[in-house]
């Protein structure tokens, strides 16, 4: 009865407009306290102390120093020279702008692993030139919103750094590493309905009149924006810092290039950043914390177990179960954001993984790149949001175009869930 409670006030809270975060962590304390009713008080003790231990974790640090990184790039014009540079080496013609976006936001997931930041800074470049060159904006803000999303895919990632806190059998690294190869294929899956929607719509038409930009000018004014993933990824690689220290180098990188390079970046701006980023770093931290509650009064009550077993022993079979999860998070991914989906259901599947001996790495790719799909799912599209608002169009005009896109990525998911070792061979191969 307690559990059926928990699960009953947390979908009613969320049905009324109540917060993710604070729906979990008020569910949760209402749980512990009906449980404890003879010990109240000391049962109750346990919220504060689940609240701190949901975010006392050495690797939540770089959350963060990511989400300042994302705001650092996206306000210092590095995203508008990766646009030139990579539009002088693919030059000009339908479904080439297109193509670009998802390029340069694959590119700077390199850099923030933030699927919102990066569609904020490909976004406020991109879909004002494909306005000029005759893209609709709806098919516009699709593109963008899609191909930010395979940011959480490539490292350094957020989704990567969460989902190793709630399973500490897989490292960030192994993570990183498994996340590149099918990272990469979401990208280039996104590329061809891009590409071939532009052409069979005849969007673009005006795009063959826009100037070429020159190939070495632009690598030059590229190169230190080119040159941020390999410092962060080759120095973790190379074992110079761990991937929360890599975080802090990429911020002091970030503000050289914008404040000393570029000089795009001021001294007054540095408030404005520094604020926007705390607000959202807050409110992740805040999901996180108040999701310690949560998950503890899921293990205090008993439930996981239960859970476990009834699906365990359902008769779907191993694949059968597997699909069960993938419709399940397909479904709540329409209505909650990533970081909710991994701290709300990690904690209920992975005793179902740890059954059937699923890899947790493998398996940590699996729920990203659906955590992925979800940036683009209608009607909670954090990623959909963004690119919407810069577009200045509803999110409902989309849906003709992100359904061609959801397509290719799902495409990716099925590929990565029957061939593993697309996740599993470099990291492998580099000894995580």
């Amino acid at each position: 009865m307690i559990g059926a409670l928990l699960f009953i006030v947390f979908i009613g809270l969320m049905v009324i407009g109540v917060p993710v975060g604070v729906a979990l962590g008020v569910a949760g304390t209402l749980a512990i306290a009906i449980a404890n009713v003879d010990v109240q008080w000391f049962g109750l003790l346990a919220v504060p102390q689940n609240f701190y231990a949901g975010i006392a974790k050495y690797p939540l640090l770089a959350i963060p120093m990511f989400v300042l990184v994302g705001s650092i790039f996206d306000r210092s014009g590095v995203a508008r020279r990766l646009v030139d540079f990579a539009t002088a080496i693919v030059g000009r013609g339908p479904g080439m702008l297109p193509l670009i976006s998802v390029a340069v936001a694959m590119f700077l997931g390199g850099i923030s692993g933030s699927g919102p930041a990066c569609a904020a800074a490909v976004g406020g470049v991109m879909i004002a030139a494909m306005r000029r060159a005759g893209y609709p904006s709806p098919f516009s803000a699709s593109v963008v919103a899609a191909g930010a999303a395979t940011d959480i895919l490539i490292p350094p990632s957020v989704a990567f750094i969460i989902y190793s806190v709630l399973v500490p059998q897989a490292s960030v690294p192994a993570l990183f590493a498994a996340g590149m190869v099918p990272g990469i294929l979401a990208g280039l899956a996104l590329i061809i309905p891009a590409v071939w929607l532009s052409r069979r719509h005849g969007m673009g038409a005006l795009e063959r009149n826009l100037p070429r930009p020159a190939f070495w000018p632009s690598l030059k004014a590229a190169s230190w924006g080119l040159a941020a993933p390999v410092l962060i990824l080759g120095g973790m690689r190379m074992g110079w810092f761990t991937p929360t220290e890599a975080a802090v180098v990429a911020v002091f990188y970030g503000l050289f290039v914008g404040m000393v390079v570029y000089r795009s970046i001021k001294p007054r701006d540095l408030f404005v950043i520094l604020r926007e980023s705390a607000e959202l770093s807050a409110v992740i931290l805040m999901v996180v914390a108040l999701a310690g509650v949560f998950a503890w009064s899921l293990s205090t009550l008993s439930l996981i177990d239960p859970i476990t077993h009834a699906i365990v022993n359902s008769g779907l079979g191993e694949t059968g179960v597997l699909i069960l999860l993938i419709l399940l998070l397909m479904t709540v991914g329409m209505f909650l954001d990533g970081i909710s989906i991994f701290l709300i259901f990690v904690p209920l599947i992975m005793p179902i993984a740890n059954v059937y001996g699923w890899d947790p790495v493998w398996f940590g790719v699996i729920l990203t790149l659906k955590v992925a799909l979800g940036q683009f799912t209608p009607p909670l599209a954090v990623n959909l949001m963004v690119s919407c608002r810069i577009a200045q169009v509803p999110m409902e005009s989309t849906v003709r175009w992100v359904v061609w896109l959801l397509g290719a990525m799902m495409l990716v998911l099925i590929a990565v869930i029957m061939f593993p070792q697309l996740a599993l061979w470099l990291p492998q191969k580099l000894g995580y």
